[in-house]
């Protein structure tokens, strides 16, 4: 068996779908997170400004600390 084909046996979290999913996991909290989000609590649901920009804030810090997580584990390569 060449190394190729022991790679793409991979089963859990470095398998290719569940790389895929947490990269586009990671980018959804990073950029929508304090954009959309925000928008949505303040316009649609009417809680407070600042409850949403803190609620946006934490996501965006939760999106960075995924990718960051990503780059560590070597899912990601830059």
């Amino acid at each position: 068996m060449t190394e190729n084909e022991e790679n793409e046996n991979v089963s859990g979290i470095y398998s290719k779908f569940w790389r895929i999913t947490l990269v586009i996991l990671a980018m959804l909290l990073i950029f929508i997170g304090p954009t959309y989000v925000p928008y949505i609590m303040v316009h649609i649901l009417k809680i407070h400004y600042f409850v949403s920009i803190g609620a946006g804030l934490i996501l965006f810090i939760l999106g960075m600390a995924s990718m960051l997580f990503l780059i560590r584990k070597k899912l990601i390569t830059i």
